[in-house]
């Protein structure tokens, strides 16, 4: 699903004239996985320098990013790319689970928005993107974890969305990290 969404910049300031949501498949053009690559990456180095997220291992994100988009493909799951003004500027990528008690679940991962990009609605535009897809999966929860001192932007946006506190869902918990789900 590609879709080119306008925003008026009267109504929000901080909106985003115009951009393109790009779902990244096997047959994405080059460029196109490239930048998506380039905004992963950026996201691990963002989270990799925040204090106390010592669970995060750049290495695993190198690969995942080298593999886009198999690496939630083979997890069925995918990944969105914003493109504003020929430029990439938005990220997001959702995965299922592996526990069979989460068949229901998908996995949010990723969100990651560049600056310019922030407080224009298109964090909430990939958010809402992830939701309407695991609806139509048949999803029933989608799940995240986030470092609300970090991503205090994010996590205000998670909890405004409906997004609520829950117990560790993958086995891994850190002080700076909190798990969420959302009941479709």
């Amino acid at each position: 699903m590609n879709a080119t969404l306008a925003h008026s910049a009267e109504s929000n300031p901080n909106a985003a004239q115009s951009y393109s949501m790009h779902d990244l498949t096997m047959a994405s053009p080059d460029a196109l996985l490239s930048a998506a690559r380039e905004l992963l990456l950026e996201y691990g180095r963002f989270v990799a320098a925040q204090p106390g997220i010592a669970s995060f291992c750049f290495g695993d994100l190198e690969i995942e990013a080298a593999n886009l988009p198999q690496s939630y493909l083979d997890k069925s799951g995918g990944s969105i790319i914003v493109i504003q003004n020929n430029h990439p500027i938005g990220f997001i990528a959702w995965r299922s689970l592996p526990d069979p008690e989460l068949a229901d679940a998908w996995e949010l991962k990723r969100l990651w928005l560049r600056a310019e990009a922030r407080g224009s609605g298109i964090g909430r535009a990939l958010i809402q993107a992830v939701l309407d897809r695991a609806k139509a999966n048949a999803k029933s929860v989608v799940l995240l974890d986030t470092a609300p001192e970090a991503m205090v932007a994010a996590h205000k946006l998670y909890l405004h969305m409906g997004f609520v506190e829950c117990p560790p869902y993958n086995g891994r918990s850190s002080d700076a990290i909190i798990y969420m789900r959302k009941t479709l």
